[in-house]
């Protein structure tokens, strides 16, 4: 069977739609929808792996309590997404800690008006005395909600704000009664997107339509970490900033 890579751009989707393309693998940034299973880092080729929380198997690892109760502190407030100024200083803070594939505007993620294209996104923001110190954007589907980016003040690193907003996202989406929640692409193999094998209830999705439980014993051997992806395609070309370990 022909390897899986490939893209569409679309200005609207239906929550109905958007599951069923999460279902499959698919994710996006703005109006671009892509999808890919294999990609190349420091000339080795890694599998990819799509990811999602059985949000009735979730539960709260010793870690990530740490996590939470090291933010307790921080006001945190979710409405639909918007961009501005604030949160473009904040994005060119965030973009400094990335020695590779460094993006060059949030606009590489999002479209100019997230909240209502191509599907409603909808942002966390985790403020300290009244000062935004992260922030990330997430979709909204019909029985699901899924990770888009995230983006946090360096000089608060010790916070592991990515983590606190993916667990507030997930606390979000039980309250919302939503069935998943998909954290975007991980690799099969080590590399820096294993936080995202962290997570209780986790499955992935084999490329031929189904999902199954994540097993740490399938991975391959551990191979030299990677440092820097060349994409394979248009669909891989933007840097998913979240998807390379801004946890």
């Amino acid at each position: 069977m022909p390897e899986i890579n490939e893209c569409f751009e679309s200005l609207y989707v239906s929550p109905q739609d958007l599951d069923a393309l999460f279902e499959r693998g698919w994710r996006h940034f703005g109006s671009l929808f892509y999808r890919y299973e294999s990609a190349r880092h420091d000339d080795a080729e890694y599998r990819v792996m799509p990811v999602r929380v059985d949000l009735e198997k979730f539960s709260l690892s010793k870690s990530q309590r740490r996590t939470l109760r090291r933010n307790e502190d921080l006001e945190f407030r979710h409405a639909d997404a918007t961009i501005d100024k604030e949160k473009e200083d904040l994005f060119a803070n965030h973009r400094r800690r990335f020695k590779h594939s460094r993006p060059d505007s949030i606009y590489d993620f999002l479209s100019p008006l997230p909240a209502l294209y191509p599907c409603r996104t909808l942002e966390l923001t985790a403020r300290s005395n009244g000062r935004l110190v992260a922030t990330s954007f997430y979709d909204r589907a019909e029985k699901s909600l899924s990770a888009v980016y995230a983006m946090f003040d360096l000089a608060e690193s010790r916070r592991r704000l990515g983590v606190a907003t993916a667990l507030m996202e997930i606390a979000r989406a039980m309250e919302l009664g939503k069935r998943r929640y998909y954290l975007g692409y991980a690799y099969w193999g080590e590399s820096f997107y294993d936080y995202k094998k962290q997570f209780a209830g986790l499955e992935y999705y084999n490329w031929r339509g189904t999902w199954a439980p994540y097993d740490p014993s399938l991975e391959p051997a551990p191979r030299t970490r990677a440092r820097t992806e060349r994409a394979p395609a248009k669909s891989a070309s933007r840097a998913d900033a979240r998807e390379a370990g801004n946890m």
